[in-house]
């Protein structure tokens, strides 16, 4: 027997009740993506989902999306939906409130479902400590996985360690049977808010596989080689050096493009980083695209560039791994999705590395299926449900 896999899953299901901090619309697919994978090794999961809507953010949603408490079907899973209507600025009414819904969702659930066996949290701001306070309630025992990235907690946090928020969040941490970090890295970027002293482990967050399938991408006699991109524009994710590195090429080897997809890519702020190069008329900017859009952009294109200053964990270099390209980006990619066949990594903000790292993707050849069956082989559905699987049912033993 592997000494991994906890003896339970030989004699019995879980009852699995997975809580996002962050779902529809506002994202939430890591969450969906875990949830699938459990049950597809015989789980019994469903999805409680309370979401916050900002009036800021979209109007439409806010006015538009229920008012009351439903359950839905989303990609064949159970989901017991409530959407809270956030009031601008005022976070402490509002993270209580998100919490007491939380909690009486739970009360109804169980009422229809019985009680899970354990809770799989998603983010600990503020499922994790949701998850806690049930918890400490039903005596359930719960896990955390967290997503999130240092720079999303900076701009709620900034450098303050004394805001009301971080005691809460370090308890989620402490009390949870163990928290799952999507990379190793993770751990010591918001240890400056949480500490260390927490049980915790690694296990990158799932591709979809299938969804994302190997495909050969056609001769490049005739065509240009086309570089891609997809990550929204902010700051942290490079694009000025992108776009310089791409430049460079360009005056180099002219018969190249380069496509970006991504919230912001499409706007006009986005087009003056590039618009005065000479490689202007070889970018073509898609703007945010759904993951169909996002798969196509990779089937279409022959390698990936991300030149970001920092992820959690950068997952969509697996995703164009796994379609069959090869990628580049830069050392602070988690060492946790470093595939070895297929990525070079160059130094954080060096314009000259990134071109001469694109320039050798000119000269080179890749076997694609090599490429896409290393990722298969470390984050598909089932490699990662089955380390989860793991986690959860040691959990048990725990409350």
């Amino acid at each position: 027997m592997d000494n991994n896999v906890c003896p339970y899953f030989i004699f019995s299901a879980m009852h699995i009740l997975e809580i996002p901090s962050f779902f529809h619309p506002y994202g939430g697919l890591f969450c969906l993506d875990q949830a699938k994978a459990l049950a597809a090794l015989g789980h019994e999961v469903r999805i409680l989902s309370n979401v916050q809507l900002g009036i800021t953010i979209n109007w439409k949603d806010y006015l538009t999306l229920p008012w009351h408490r439903y359950e839905h079907t989303m990609d064949g899973m159970t989901v017991y939906q409530s959407y809270q209507r956030g009031v601008p600025k005022v976070i402490h009414p509002n993270v209580d409130r998100w919490v007491a819904i939380v909690r009486s969702m739970f009360t109804e659930y169980t009422r229809k479902y019985g009680k899970p066996a354990v809770l799989h949290a998603h983010c600990a701001k503020w499922a994790g400590y949701a998850a806690m306070k049930i918890s400490e309630e039903y005596q359930i025992p719960y896990v955390i996985t967290e997503h999130m990235p240092k720079e999303i907690f900076q701009l709620e946090f900034g450098a303050s360690t004394d805001l009301f928020q971080i005691p809460l969040l370090r308890q989620a941490y402490w009390c949870a049977s163990k928290v799952i970090m999507v990379s190793e890295e993770l751990v010591d970027d918001i240890s400056c808010y949480f500490g260390k002293d927490y049980q915790h482990e690694t296990i990158s967050n799932i591709v979809d596989v299938d969804f994302y399938a190997c495909q050969q991408r056609p001769s490049l006699g005739g065509r240009p080689f086309r570089f891609c991109c997809s990550a929204l524009y902010v700051e942290r994710k490079g694009y000025d050096i992108l776009l310089n590195a791409f430049n460079q090429l360009y005056l180099q080897h002219p018969h190249i493009e380069l496509v970006v997809a991504g919230q912001g890519t499409d706007t006009a702020s986005f087009r003056r980083l590039y618009e005065h190069l000479a490689c202007c008329q070889q970018v073509k900017t898609l703007g945010v695209q759904d993951k169909y859009g996002i798969r196509d952009m990779y089937y279409q294109s022959d390698a990936l560039v991300l030149a970001t200053r920092g992820e959690s964990q950068g997952l969509v270099l697996l995703e164009a791994l796994s379609t069959g390209i090869p990628v580049i980006s830069t050392d602070a990619i988690p060492s946790s999705v470093r595939m070895r066949e297929g990525a070079v990594y160059v130094p954080v903000d060096d314009v000259d590395a990134l071109r001469d790292a694109m320039a050798e993707m000119l000269r080179r050849q890749y076997d694609s299926q090599v490429l896409s069956a290393q990722v298969s082989a470390s984050s598909s559905p089932e490699v990662i449900g089955k380390k989860i699987e793991a986690v959860l049912c040691t959990s048990l033993h725990t409350v």
